[in-house]
C-alpha cells in the first residue's frame, strides 16, 4: 500500500497566503503540543516571509519564535523555506552569511530546509544545500515550478539530478501560482521518480481551483509527500485542506498516517482564529476565491495583490487589465523567470511601470537592473538584447557565479554590530533586515529598561 506523508502550512504558507503572515505566536501557542500528537511529516512553520514580517510588523524576534515552536513540538519534524543565496531576503548574500544562517536554523529546531531560486539556477542552491547536509538536516531541493517554451520536462529533471547530486533528500516541485495542472503534475512526477531515487514532495496553491486535483494525479504519479493546510487556513491562495485529502487518499486506498481527531482539534482551534481576522479585515475575501486568470496570466496570489496595490497608490486601478496583460510580456523579455519571490516583484512593478508611463522600460528599478547585470544568477532563458542594452547601456552583464564576487560580511558586521548585537542571530537578523533589526534592538533594550524600571519603583 502507497504511503502518503503531510506537511502542514498553517503556520507558514498559509497564513502567510491568506493574510499576509500576520498570524503572531500568541495566537497559535495553545494548539502546538496537540499539533505534535498529530502525526504529520513535517510542521512548516519558518522562513519565508516569517522572518521579515516578525521584525516589521509582529514585533517578534524570529529565532525565538522558532525556539519556542521546537520547544512546544519536539517530535514533529520543523520545516523551513529558504530562497538559496537570497537567504531570506531580497538580494544575494555572500557565501560565508548562507553558511551561518543555516547553522544557526539547525541549531534553533530546523529538521528539513526546503531550499529554492527563483531562477532555478543551480548555483544559487549548491551553498545552502551544501551546508545544510553537513549540518545533519534534510535538504529538500526545490523546483519553482512555471511554464515557458524553456520549461520542459527534460530541463526540470536536467535539475532534478543536479539536485540530488548536490546532497539533497527529498525533492520538491513548488507551484507557487497554483498553475500546475493535473496532467503536467502527472507528468512532472513521473519524470522525476524515473530520473531520481529520492521522496517528491508537491507544493501547490488553490488559487487557479486546480490543487485538490492535482495533488491526487501527483499522488496517483508516485508522489511520497503532499503540502496542505488545516481546513480554516486552506482554500484560495492557500493550499488544499489536509482533513479533505486524508479522507480523499484513504478511500483510494492509500496509507495515510494522520490523527483524525487531533486533526479536528486543529481545525476547531483554528476557526476562530480565523473568523477574528475575516472581522478585522486582515483575510481579505478576495483571498478565499478562485482566480483562474492566473492560468493566462502567471501571476501568484501575492504577486497579484502587490499589483494592486501600487496601482490603487497610483490611483490607477482602472490599468489593473494593461498590467496584467504586459506582465507576460516583461516576464518574456527577462528570460521567462518564474514568478516567485523576488522575481515576481520585479517583474510586476516593471509591468506597472510600463503601463504608466506609457513607454517600456523608459524607467527601470534598481533591482531590475541588477537582474540585468546578472546578480541574480542565470535566467532560464537569455534576455532579450534590445531590452538589455536599453537597461544596461554599455555596461557588459557578469558572466560568473555573483556571489564570488561579495566578500565575506558575517565577522565584519559583527565587529561593526558590537554590543548591540547579543547573539549571532542578532547578527544574522541585522545583514538580511539591517533598518528592521535595528529598530527591533531599540525596542527590545527600551522594553528591558522599562521592566526594570517598573520593579525599582514597585520595591
Amino acid at each position: 500500500m502507497q504511503r502518503v506523508q503531510f506537511v502542514e502550512t498553517v503556520l507558514r504558507d498559509a497564513n502567510q497566503s491568506l493574510m499576509a503572515t500576520r498570524l503572531p505566536y500568541a495566537k497559535f501557542e495553545p494548539i502546538l503540543e496537540t499539533m505534535d500528537k498529530a502525526g504529520y511529516y513535517a510542521v512548516e512553520c519558518w522562513g519565508g516571509a516569517t522572518f521579515d514580517v516578525c521584525l516589521r510588523y509582529l514585533n517578534e524576534d524570529p529565532w525565538e519564535r522558532l525556539r519556542k515552536i521546537r520547544a512546544k513540538m519536539p517530535n514533529t519534524k520543523l520545516q523551513m523555506l529558504l530562497r538559496g543565496q537570497n537567504i531570506l531576503g531580497y538580494k544575494h548574500y555572500p557565501d560565508d552569511v548562507v553558511r551561518k544562517f543555516v547553522q544557526h536554523a539547525v541549531k534553533n529546531g530546523i529538521d528539513i530546509i526546503r531550499i529554492f531560486d527563483a531562477l532555478n539556477d543551480p548555483d544559487n542552491l549548491k551553498v545552502a544545500v551544501e551546508e545544510t547536509v553537513k549540518c545533519g538536516a534534510i535538504a529538500s531541493g526545490a523546483i519553482s515550478y512555471t511554464t515557458s517554451p524553456v520549461h520542459t520536462l527534460e530541463n526540470y529533471v536536467k535539475l532534478v539530478k543536479e539536485l540530488a547530486a548536490m546532497g539533497c533528500s527529498t525533492i520538491c516541485i513548488k507551484d507557487m501560482a497554483g498553475i500546475m495542472g493535473p496532467k503536467e503534475a502527472y507528468d512532472l512526477v513521473s519524470a522525476i521518480k524515473d530520473a531520481v531515487d529520492l521522496p517528491v514532495d508537491v507544493h501547490t496553491h488553490c488559487t487557479t481551483g486546480l490543487a485538490f486535483m492535482t495533488l491526487l494525479k501527483s499522488v496517483e504519479a508516485g508522489a511520497d509527500i503532499i503540502d496542505t493546510a488545516t481546513p480554516p487556513f486552506s482554500g484560495g491562495t492557500s493550499q488544499a485542506s489536509t482533513d479533505t485529502l486524508a479522507y480523499a487518499l484513504r478511500q483510494l486506498g492509500y496509507q495515510v498516517d494522520l490523527d483524525d481527531a487531533v486533526l479536528k482539534k486543529v481545525a476547531d482551534f483554528f476557526k476562530p482564529v480565523r473568523d477574528g481576522y475575516v472581522a478585522d479585515g486582515t483575510l481579505m475575501p478576495k483571498s478565499m476565491a478562485t482566480d483562474t486568470q492566473c492560468l493566462t496570466y502567471q501571476v501568484p496570489g501575492g504577486m497579484l495583490s502587490n499589483l494592486l496595490s501600487q496601482l490603487k497608490t497610483m490611483n490607477a486601478l482602472d490599468r489593473l487589465d494593461e498590467a496584467l496583460a504586459e506582465t507576460p510580456r516583461v516576464r518574456k523579455d527577462l528570460g521567462y523567470p518564474p514568478l516567485v519571490t523576488p522575481t515576481s516583484q520585479m517583474v510586476g512593478v516593471q509591468a506597472v511601470t510600463n503601463v504608466l508611463q506609457g513607454e517600456r522600460y523608459k524607467k527601470v528599478s534598481s533591482e531590475v537592473r541588477a537582474y540585468c547585470r546578472g546578480e541574480y544568477g542565470r535566467t532560464p532563458a537569455p534576455i532579450d538584447p534590445e531590452v538589455q542594452k536599453q537597461i544596461l547601456g554599455d555596461e557588459k552583464p557578469l558572466t560568473g557565479r555573483y556571489a564570488d564576487t561579495l566578500e565575506p560580511a558575517f565577522e565584519k558586521t559583527k565587529a561593526q554590530l558590537g554590543d548591540t548585537a547579543r547573539s549571532d542571530e542578532d547578527v544574522l537578523s541585522y545583514i538580511a533586515f539591517p533598518q528592521l533589526a535595528e529598530k527591533f534592538f531599540a525596542d527590545r533594550q527600551a522594553a528591558e529598561e522599562n521592566v526594570v524600571k517598573y520593579t525599582i519603583e514597585e520595591m
